[in-house]
């Protein structure tokens, strides 16, 4: 394993219990019923728990975007052409995509880094961190090699430590590749034993004919390839992309950083998936965003025990509802600063005893 990876799983550590605790000792002194703020409090409780402070804020906030092209392509399991993931790399890097649009609406910054789009270009605002032209087709060979799994890995995990030397307090994951929903499909199939029936949509859109296509090739090469489910690094280098892998380096980073860094759709919440199965304390820096409406989303987020907040009928990805995200995120620890105690509000919290006494009133 690469020095950087092992120096990474190092520096996660268990969320800070103290910091929590007092947090929910602050929220109790809040003017308003207990618990009535739901998620919002959950949110500011486990932000604690991740910096070691009560208060935050999350007003500098960065999207990092993996591109990569994928070998599987080949097979005709995309509906899209395999020059969309150049063009709408570039148009990332512009503002013009969801995430783009989005995320200037809400005061984000975009880090756009390609790991294997499959063209020879250089453009302003996209970092060069090329590993190979795409992956192989996954249906013939491996994806990668498990040298270029890591090297992925680590890039996403030196993004992390740039946003932190640059002041970032709040992250999100992204990527571009087309045919990315297969590669996230093979590797969750193979990380929780699930056919493909269950963890396959059609993507960008498919026909039915595609559809079909696309489960047995997923299928057919977790049978031969036989990746091991104890090990997510094997399972990305046969079945993955190095979009995958890069997300996978950056949520393990963001929990050594300690940032919080949210999970946007399927393809990101997959690598959530691996960098929990590669270090499970890295859990506790992620925020889930919205639910994907790609089939396997609900398996992966169910598999890390987490609820995403919104429900948008999104399936774009990109890293396109992070920045919706972030902007909750900010408000919840705004409450948390801003919001007035009993003692400031000039009211007598007494009737809450009874309500407080009782255990079921968090439920």
């Amino acid at each position: 394993m690469q020095a950087l990876i092992r120096e990474t799983l190092h520096r996660i550590t268990p969320p800070d219990e103290a910091a929590m605790e007092m947090a929910r000792a602050h929220q109790e002194t809040l003017a308003k019923p207990p618990h009535s703020l739901g998620t919002l409090e959950d949110i500011s409780v486990q932000i604690a728990g991740l910096t070691g402070k009560v208060f935050n804020r999350a007003e500098r906030r960065r999207v990092i975007v993996f591109a990569s092209d994928n070998g599987v392509v080949e097979e005709g399991v995309a509906s899209a052409p395999q020059s969309v993931t150049l063009a709408q790399t570039i148009n990332i890097s512009r503002g013009l995509t969801g995430v783009g649009v989005i995320a200037k609406h809400y005061n984000t910054e975009l880090d756009v880094i390609d790991l294997g789009v499959n063209a020879d270009f250089e453009y302003p605002g996209v970092l060069n961190e090329k590993i190979a032209f795409g992956t192989k087709n996954f249906a013939r060979e491996p994806a990668m090699t498990r040298a270029q799994a890591e090297r992925a890995m680590a890039i996403g995990i030196s993004a992390v430590d740039r946003a932190a030397r640059d002041g970032i307090q709040i992250l999100g994951a992204g990527e571009m590749g087309i045919g990315n929903t297969s590669t996230s499909s093979a590797v969750l199939s193979a990380l929780l034993n699930l056919p493909a029936e269950e963890t396959v949509s059609r993507g960008g859109g498919i026909n039915d004919a595609g559809f079909m296509h696309k489960k047995e090739i997923i299928d057919s090469a977790i049978a031969r390839m036989k990746p091991d489910p104890n090990d997510p690094i094997d399972v990305l280098s046969k079945v993955g992309g190095f979009d995958l892998c890069g997300m996978t380096g950056a949520f393990l980073a963001a929990a050594a950083n300690r940032i919080p860094i949210v999970i946007d759709g399927f393809i990101s919440v997959v690598a959530a998936l691996c960098a929990v199965r590669i270090a499970p304390e890295c859990k506790c820096a992620m925020i889930p965003s919205h639910a994907s409406m790609e089939r396997g989303y609900a398996h992966a987020i169910r598999a890390l025990d987490l609820v995403p907040a919104l429900n948008l009928h999104m399936r774009l990805g990109e890293g396109s509802g992070c920045p919706i995200m972030f902007e909750i995120v900010s408000a919840a620890l705004d409450v948390m600063e801003n919001m007035a105690t009993f003692e400031q509000a000039a009211i007598d919290d007494g009737y809450l005893n009874e309500i407080r006494s009782n255990e079921r009133y968090q439920e």
